[in-house]
């Protein structure tokens, strides 16, 4: 599986995970903290880390989590453990976040995610979020044996190369693919709208190629629809509207139903195959592709940001009591509506 190859031995990431709960069936790190980006983020050495813990059992690992890092959870702690996992579960994109926490001197923030919303996720895009950050490089930091896992990971790798294909023409370069890929999980997201920089795709992806061509090299040269030319770094794909159909047949779940949702005229009720076919002959067929991403990931990004406001606290850093590690956590103060500022930095901390 090409995600394998970008597993981490880092010591300072293991470090950090041996302050949480061991029930992990993956933990990966990702973002700027990890591989460098260029534009405002280039600080490598000062930004930071962000993770995603997935675990088999949330009410379980959260109830473990809250008497090991009480102070890492905002106000919604003094609900419980079947409180967060509800809200994890059940709001937003599956994901709870506690963040600004200082860990083994670095600043993290982390995600936690059941295993088998994020399979969901990964087969199916039905948030398109957490399944959007492992369509880029990561570091994995420990995953274990489970096969579904694994095959739900690869298979959101290649939907990621089909979908970016419908999108792109007949010819092009690995730097265009990779753009591509790194832009789905953004198509649409609000967030690109209230203040990220809009070169936040290029920033990720220029620095990294090697990191996206390690990533999706086998599959390219594995995949019948394309002619990989990897020493000139230029790929060739079948755009005709049996090719497209091809493509089109092996989308993720939500996606197809998106793009019916789109095409099919009211009272017509057509299948989504023929719908797709009818989308394979059309001449916007990528533009098509994309305006079924953003239905997904638009109100994706919202409600999980949404969320956010409530699962992070006021970054005023406060230690834990005595003898409860040397994780660092939050004091909660006032929320506001549209959310809240980092200390010092000026800018609106928006889950990412």
């Amino acid at each position: 599986m090409a995600l394998q190859a970008l597993q981490s031995s880092g010591v300072t990431f293991r470090r950090i995970l041996s302050h949480f709960p061991e029930e992990l069936s993956l933990a990966f790190a990702y973002g700027s903290g990890v591989y460098r980006q260029a534009g405002p983020n280039s600080d490598q050495k000062n930004a930071m880390l962000d993770f995603v813990f997935t675990v088999d059992d949330p009410f379980a690992w959260h109830s473990k989590n809250l008497k090991k890092n009480w102070n890492h959870y905002s106000f919604l702690k003094v609900l419980g453990p079947k409180m967060i996992t509800s809200i994890q579960n059940n709001y937003g994109a599956g994901v709870y976040y506690n963040s600004l926490i200082t860990c083994d001197g670095r600043l993290i923030k982390y995600g936690v995610i059941s295993t088998s919303i994020l399979i969901e996720d990964l087969l199916n895009w039905n948030h398109l979020y957490v399944a959007g950050r492992l369509q880029k490089p990561v570091k994995i930091v420990t995953m274990n044996e489970d096969i579904t896992l694994r095959s739900a990971l690869d298979r959101n790798l290649k939907s990621a190369v089909t979908t970016a294909f419908l999108m792109l023409p007949e010819s092009f370069s690995e730097e265009d693919l990779f753009i591509e890929i790194a832009g789905l999980s953004y198509s649409g997201d609000f967030r690109m709208l209230v203040g990220e920089d809009k070169t936040k795709v290029l920033n990720i992806v220029k620095p990294n190629i090697a990191h996206f061509r390690e990533l999706y090299g086998s599959i390219l040269q594995e995949n019948p629809q394309v002619v990989y030319k990897s020493q000139q770094g230029r790929l060739e794909i079948d755009k005709s509207p049996e090719g497209q159909f091809t493509q089109l047949m092996t989308l993720p779940k939500s996606l197809q139903q998106q793009i019916n949702h789109i095409m099919d005229p009211p009272g017509k009720n057509r299948d989504v195959e023929e719908t797709l076919f009818q989308v394979a002959h059309d001449p916007d067929c990528g533009d098509v592709v994309r305006l079924g991403l953003s239905a997904i990931v638009r109100p994706s990004s919202i409600r999980q940001s949404t969320k956010g406001i409530f699962t992070a606290g006021f970054p005023i850093l406060s230690p834990l009591p005595p003898g409860a590690g040397i994780c660092w956590g939050l004091n909660v103060s006032t929320m506001f509506a549209k959310g809240w500022e980092a200390a010092g930095t000026g800018k609106l901390l928006i889950h990412w």
